[in-house]
């Protein structure tokens, strides 16, 4: 029986995690989130987790007035962050945040030797080495949650031996921006950017979608989630988001793992690895589609792609710059500020101009995200 830390449960991603949970009867020891108090007191009446976080402070004192009827000890900031990550009684860390925020609870999570279910992109993009030697020292899996790194991950059972891959073909949806040239993009809006054609995500992700950063960022994750030269991971736009990606192996046998588009299912086998079980997602019908579509990505209209490729080839600080630029651009969009266009221009600017260290630490790590961002922000002034 799984007893989970939910870190992010009032996003997307974790309320799927619920969904999941509820089905299987898993215990959810902690929950966390940023400030939603009434999602998260309907959260803690239902699963009666022992403790849950809420990053803001005021929201904070709130939910526990709300909650006082309950056993539920109620925590805030990164201090309660990484306590919900490191509790005891957990043995199954999912960490859904959006940001770099997710960092540090993932590497305090994998020192108290929890297994990590990861759904935070900027663990591995920002962390890199940091996360991944972490990982190796204290024997404790990573297991990805995005659906894309989910579907390598699952495929890649196709064979006892690693040496056996050729490349990895990494699927995008080409978001809501897909045909469309650099020049007709100058003036879209957010509303606009916010219409994914396939996934319910979060605002900032789905941000990352139009502009397709987010493949940009899972490029440079999936390096580190199956160590592979960049060379050896392909991109390819897939509109109807049905084959999550695929393995070619050494005798060119392709494997690829299909399925509606719906985050419960790499949720649950992140959970249930390497069980498989009934899932509350419906059976995919590959003759409702008809037809499967494949392109070549425009990287002369997202330019954000080759901005991620350039970071990690790069190496060192240059992937956290660029992650850290990225979450600044999207605010400033979202807000108005900036035209969506600036936004690959803006990170790149901001990656460039990372210092040049390989052999970084953590706080090397948070610097260079503070610098990237406070780049992006001068930059607009």
């Amino acid at each position: 029986m799984k007893n989970i830390s939910l870190l992010g449960s009032t996003g997307s991603i974790g309320t799927q995690t619920l969904d999941v949970a509820r089905m299987h009867g898993y215990f959810v020891k902690c929950l966390s989130a940023n400030s939603n108090v009434d999602l998260m007191e309907q959260q803690v009446r239902e699963f009666k987790p022992e403790l849950v976080c809420l990053m803001n402070e005021n929201s904070a004192k709130d939910l526990k007035l709300k909650i006082s009827d309950t056993n539920t000890k109620v925590v805030s900031g990164m201090n309660g962050l990484i306590e919900c990550a490191t509790y005891s009684n957990a043995d199954t860390v999912l960490n859904s945040v959006v940001g770099m925020v997710g960092l540090l609870p993932t590497l305090e999570a994998i020192k108290a030797k929890k297994t990590i279910a990861l759904a935070n992109k900027e663990t591995l993009v920002a962390g890199g080495h940091l996360v991944t030697n972490c990982a190796k020292e204290n024997g404790v899996s990573i297991i990805p949650v995005d659906s894309e790194h989910s579907a390598i991950f699952q495929a890649m059972q196709g064979s006892p031996r690693k040496s056996a891959v050729k490349k990895i073909i990494l699927t995008a949806s080409g978001g809501p921006f897909f045909g469309k040239k650099l020049s007709e993009l100058e003036n879209v809006t957010a509303a606009d950017a916010l219409k994914h054609p396939n996934w319910d995500m979060g605002a900032k992700i789905t941000i990352d979608s139009a502009s397709m950063m987010n493949k940009g960022l899972e490029f440079i994750e999936a390096k580190w989630l199956f160590d592979l030269p960049c060379d050896d991971i392909e991109i390819v736009v897939h509109r109807e988001s049905v084959v999550h990606s695929a393995i070619v192996y050494k005798d060119n046998s392709v494997i690829a793992q299909l399925g509606v588009p719906d985050m419960r299912i790499p949720i649950q086998y992140a959970l249930t690895y390497p069980e498989r079980l009934e899932s509350p997602v419906k059976e995919l019908s590959l003759a409702d589609y008809g037809n499967l579509s494949f392109y070549e990505p425009d990287y002369e209209t997202f330019k954000c792609i080759d901005v991620c490729k350039r970071a990690i080839t790069l190496g060192g600080l240059h992937p956290a710059a660029a992650n850290g630029a990225n979450e600044e651009s999207v605010r400033l969009f979202l807000n108005g500020k900036i035209k969506f266009t600036d936004i690959a221009y803006l990170n790149d600017e901001a990656m460039k101009n990372a210092d040049n260290k390989n052999d970084f630490t953590l706080d090397d790590v948070l610097e260079a995200d503070r610098k990237a961002r406070e780049f992006v922000t001068e930059a607009v002034k």
